[in-house]
């Protein structure tokens, strides 16, 4: 090595590369997946958008008209073939539901709490023949869609009726609900639905309830027809009195404009459409059930008429 060369000050040594970039880009990467984990965690990301549809509509029904030739007054109760399977309220129930006919549909109903009733409607109409269209308004005027206060515990207002398609759990000895309380086994129950029970039959079981309510809807006649039939059937599950020819009337009613219109949700009930139903299946129901009241009435009447007349002695 030359003098000048040792008399040349040291170089300085190089400098490590900065890891400040590495750092960077190491951040940039955990901040991307903590993002991404999030978003799958919070339903952002593999959420499908798709919505599920409700069954398809089986058939357009016409708006009834009222037979030709028969007087709503000279149809008899008996001219309607109800089956053996009726709900048979007391007339004090009758009276206080009659109070609450209106007001039970007003709730509004999420599109996302419906899609979870769709399969079960579409099980049980393939199940037991029934049009889901009648079960779904059925369905509606009974809870709001499972809705109403108290479906899901205890009984309603009445003291005899629970469960989201209020099923009567307090005639009997035999009740309504014992009666149908195994139809859930007749079809496949979906994988997953809002409010399963733990045990099965249960009034308070989505699946179980509308299942049941087919199977009874099915033995009082209803198919696949919005007609006759179907308001037998209707009337059959609320009972035989004033205020179950109006639930049946506006059940089928309601029923009808679906089938007409498509499947609506917060949908009010036409009432040109009520008012077609009850004068071509109501009226002659109601007719009959005033004039047996009426006869009613007079029987005593006439008893204690008879009573007070002296009997004629002999000569």
């Amino acid at each position: 090595m030359s003098e000048s060369q040792l008399d040349a000050p040291f170089a300085s040594p190089p400098s490590p590369p900065s890891e400040r970039g590495a750092w960077l880009l190491a951040c940039s990467i955990g901040a991307v997946g903590l993002a991404v984990l999030v978003a799958v965690l919070s339903g952002v990301v593999g959420h499908t958008s798709a919505t599920v549809a409700p069954p398809p509509v089986l058939v357009s029904a016409a708006t009834p008209v009222p037979a030709l030739g028969s007087p709503a007054a000279d149809v008899g109760v008996s001219a309607r073939a109800h089956a053996a399977i009726v709900a048979s309220p007391s007339p004090e129930q009758q009276r206080a539901q009659a109070k609450s006919l209106v007001g039970a549909t007003r709730t509004h109903i999420s599109r996302a709490w419906m899609e979870g009733f769709y399969p079960i409607y579409a099980t049980a109409q393939s199940t037991f023949g029934v049009n889901w269209l009648l079960l779904a308004s059925i369905h509606k005027q009974e809870s709001a869609f499972s809705t109403a206060p108290g479906v899901y515990h205890g009984l309603n207002f009445a003291h005899c009726c629970g469960g989201p398609m209020q099923f009567n759990v307090t005639n009997g000895p035999v009740t309504t609900w014992d009666l149908v309380a195994d139809s859930y086994t007749y079809g496949k129950r979906p994988a997953h639905y809002d409010h399963m029970t733990a045990a099965h039959p249960s009034i308070y079981d989505d699946f179980d309830a509308i299942m049941a309510a087919a199977h009874l809807l099915s033995a009082d006649g209803a198919e696949y027809a919005l007609d006759e039939s179907a308001w037998d059937a209707a009337y059959d599950y609320y009972g035989h009195d004033a205020t179950g020819v109006s639930y049946a009337d506006e059940v089928l009613a309601r029923a009808i404009g679906w089938s007409q219109h498509g499947f609506c949700i917060n949908c009010g009930v036409e009432a040109r459409m009520v008012e077609a139903v009850q004068a071509a299946y109501g009226a002659p129901v109601l007719a009959a059930l005033e004039a047996e009241e009426a006869k009613a009435q007079a029987k005593p009447k006439a008893v204690t008429a008879a009573r007070a007349v002296k009997p004629g002695r002999r000569t």
